[in-house]
């Protein structure tokens, strides 16, 4: 399984155009799910700490390769989401890593 994680800063001159253009974005992303083969799950996080080096959203995915990865960022529909999107984002880091099914999960209880 491919994990696909994507960090962003949005564009807004002040709280209400930021928080719009979050909720653009959440929507725009939320909409390909069940849409794009070998995506296999994804979720839409909004940082609530505020710290100034936060990123204000991330994107979790889920892929089950990295030929369905591959496939994603070519994909009709993603590629109509980044469209829509074009000017929300003012910085985007990204980190796309293999999880082996006999990776130990680890767990905070203790």
């Amino acid at each position: 399984m491919i994990r696909h994680i994507v960090m962003w800063d949005v564009n807004g001159t002040t709280a209400e155009e930021k928080q719009e253009n979050i909720e653009r974005l959440r929507s725009c992303f939320h909409g390909l799910r069940g849409r794009v083969p070998g995506l296999l799950h994804l979720e839409v996080g909004v940082d609530v700490s505020k710290i100034d080096y936060a990123c204000d959203v991330v994107l979790y995915s889920e892929f089950e390769s990295w030929e369905a990865l591959a496939a994603y960022a070519v994909h009709p529909e993603h590629l109509r989401v980044r469209d829509a999107l074009a000017g929300v984002r003012i910085a985007r880091h990204q980190v796309d890593y293999e999880v082996q099914s006999d990776e130990p999960v680890l767990s905070t209880t203790l």
